[in-house]
């Protein structure tokens, strides 16, 4: 059974997971990377502490989770200094996530050098997007140029959550259809037709698509032109608007949708506002990739919000009964990877937890088996 850490950079913290065949040996999660009087001064610092603490005999393989793999990286692939190159050529795209991403590939490659190093990108799930699913209607030599182009997010949670629904309901992996709702505080849904993502909420960067905790989701690009010329917003501005100060964060105050529920329970016209916009959105999604796959077996929900909130869950599928979408109030309530659809329904309705760490643990054993390692 090989070892493996897996390392996820993200853009304040670091999460690592270090494995022996399926078991943890060990977890952590450094926060408040590079925050005034926070935790670690930065990236490197914080992995550096964390390789020192662990007990790294028989390592085989670290997993890195990188966000961006642009065009190029449509699996995961083996590092050497070319890919480190290309990672951060990528950069433009993604550059609150790939250079922290790139930290601690320096820091883990410098450390361990004779350990193998595998890029798990967060894009690659997606590259079986359609291209009509890809593509933005825009100039084609501008979008080609610059790069534009639906690229997707959350992939490796996706391809677990949509390959542990298969087995949760004991049906071929290649033969389901499924729509996953990745709902955390970034949030994104996906298509998953055969094992293939065929439509994914998130676009060229995680700001499009559902309502997040601090992320807009879709609007009318008109709404930036708008308040660059009449508010005279800077680029960065909007940027931070849209990104940082948006989502729930932005309609109530808290990005926390336990206080947004708890608010609405006492009556709170923002958070019941908000709160309907946010479920709306995802139940928009889910009819049109209803459309799209012709034939949905299973509705998954997982990450934080999507595992652990009964009420979200319900509201967001309310309505779809005559799609054979219904949810069974007892089992929703309940707890752990179960089907919260009734005994028979045309659609399984199932909550599972993610888990991102291991699909990457799985990916780097499959890349370095590959190499012969």
């Amino acid at each position: 059974m090989s070892r493996v850490l897996v390392l996820n950079c993200g853009s304040s913290s670091v999460k690592y997971r270090l494995y022996t065949g399926e078991t943890v040996d060990a977890k952590g999660t450094v926060e408040r990377v590079g925050e005034p009087g926070g935790g670690p001064a930065d990236h490197e610092t914080a992995v550096r502490q964390i390789l020192d603490g662990l007990d790294l005999t028989g390592l085989d393989a670290v997993g890195h989770r990188v966000v961006h793999g642009g065009r190029r990286f449509t699996q995961p692939v083996g590092i050497d200094d070319a890919v480190f190159t290309a990672i951060e050529e990528l950069v433009p795209l993604a550059p609150l996530h790939n250079p922290a991403n790139l930290a601690g590939i320096r820091v883990a490659r410098e450390a361990l050098p004779d350990v193998p190093q595998v890029a798990v990108f967060d894009t690659a799930f997606h590259h079986t997007l359609p291209e009509a699913a890809a593509t933005y209607a825009i100039d084609r030599e501008t979008a080609r140029r610059y790069d534009i182009r639906r690229y997707g997010f959350h992939g490796t949670s996706h391809a677990y959550v949509s390959k542990r629904t298969a087995e949760l309901l004991d049906r071929p992996y290649g033969e389901l259809n499924t729509i996953t709702l990745h709902l955390g505080n970034g949030a994104s849904a996906c298509a998953v037709e055969g094992g293939r993502s065929v439509a994914t909420s998130m676009g060229m960067s995680p700001l499009e698509g559902l309502v997040m905790g601090t992320r807009s989701g879709d609007l009318d690009p008109t709404i930036i032109f708008h308040l660059r010329r009449e508010a005279g917003m800077a680029v960065d501005q909007i940027d931070d608007l849209l990104n940082h100060r948006s989502g729930l964060l932005g309609l109530t105050g808290v990005n926390d949708m336990r206080e947004v529920l708890a608010r609405r329970a006492d009556g709170d016209a923002a958070a019941t506002l908000a709160f309907d916009v946010y479920r709306r959105r995802i139940t928009g999604y889910v009819g049109a990739y209803y459309a799209l796959l012709g034939r949905v077996d299973a509705i998954t929900f997982t990450a934080g919000v999507g595992e652990h909130s009964p009420e979200v869950r319900a509201a967001a599928l309310a309505g779809l009964e005559r799609l054979g979408v219904v949810v069974d109030p007892a089992r929703n309530d309940d707890s752990g990877d179960r089907v919260i659809s009734p005994d028979g329904a045309e659609v399984a309705v199932c909550v599972i937890g993610t888990d991102e760490e291991r699909e990457i643990a799985r990916e780097t054993r499959a890349v370095v088996a590959a190499a012969g390692g």
